[in-house]
């Protein structure tokens, strides 16, 4: 029995690495799209709950406490979300299309996660709402929070 050697051998260890390396590229580009889809979508939550308290504080829908207190809930549970499926590393803008999000997620991700913590502390607040007085004076911390993130960690639109 003759085992592979030479030449052929080298063309099939070779085959095998960029086979390999090829899977692998995809399997992080299935990943880094994944997570992009999903950090929208989160944002799209995020924005929608926003949404519905801003438009009871700016009085274009009446207030009802239990859909505030429900959408002021839903926003803390969407900025406590663990990041590291969301935010995998290599998904920045220019890397992944339809990313926005700077590299600095990354380099700075103490201040980034603070960012999403002032987010969960000023919804946390808003959980227990009773009237439209509270709710206006709480919506200060829940805007605040997403004008300071994305000024600090989202790029520009492409």
């Amino acid at each position: 029995m003759r085992i592979f050697s030479g030449k052929p051998m080298m063309a099939l260890v070779g085959a095998t690495c960029i086979a390999g390396a090829t899977m692998a590229a995809s399997h992080a580009g299935k990943v880094h799209d994944g997570a992009v889809g999903a950090r929208h979508a989160q944002m799209q939550m995020i924005s929608y709950h926003t949404g519905v308290l801003g438009d009871m504080a700016k009085g274009s829908v009446d207030f009802d406490a239990a859909m505030a207190q429900a959408a002021a809930a839903n926003l803390k549970h969407l900025a406590a979300m663990a990041p590291a499926t969301l935010w995998t590393d290599g998904s920045e803008q220019g890397a992944v299309e339809g990313s926005r999000a700077k590299p600095e997620i990354w380099s700075d991700a103490a201040g980034f996660a603070a960012k999403f913590k002032v987010l969960e502390d000023a919804s946390a607040a808003l959980m227990d709402v009773a009237d439209l007085d509270a709710l206006r004076a709480g919506m200060g911390g829940v805007s605040g929070s997403c004008k300071g993130c994305h000024q600090g960690y989202r790029g520009p639109k492409n």
